[in-house]
């Protein structure tokens, strides 16, 4: 078990370091798309693009506040975007009873596909 248990600490490691080198990386590439001023690059064999997109933050408080049952709450648990969206599908909350709840994050995204 020591072994298993070593193991796992040093792929943690690894996964810390291999996420701080990506995200440099990403950090890089997104500020060289913007200097180029593109959306889309095509570099060596591999194409770059940056999709921005808009993310709800829900102030839990507010969300608490807006739901006129507690039940649906506790379908929630917490203000979890993904369950808020499906309880607007479901038709179990509207979308105007929430509409004070949440703030707007404007998130980059980046993707690079080999050709």
């Amino acid at each position: 078990m020591d072994k298993i248990v070593k193991q796992y600490y040093q792929l943690k490691q690894q996964q810390k370091e291999i996420e701080q080198q990506l995200s440099e990386l990403r950090g890089e590439i997104i500020n060289h798309c913007n200097e180029q001023g593109a959306s889309t690059l095509e570099i060596g064999n591999y194409k770059v693009k940056i999709v921005q997109q808009e993310r709800k933050e829900f102030d839990d408080q507010k969300l608490y506040e807006a739901l006129p049952d507690p039940e649906v709450w506790r379908m929630l648990s917490k203000a979890d975007p993904s369950k808020v969206t499906s309880l607007i599908k479901l038709k179990v909350i509207s979308e105007e009873s929430i509409r004070n709840t949440f703030s707007l994050k404007n998130i980059t995204l980046l993707q690079v596909d080999k050709k």
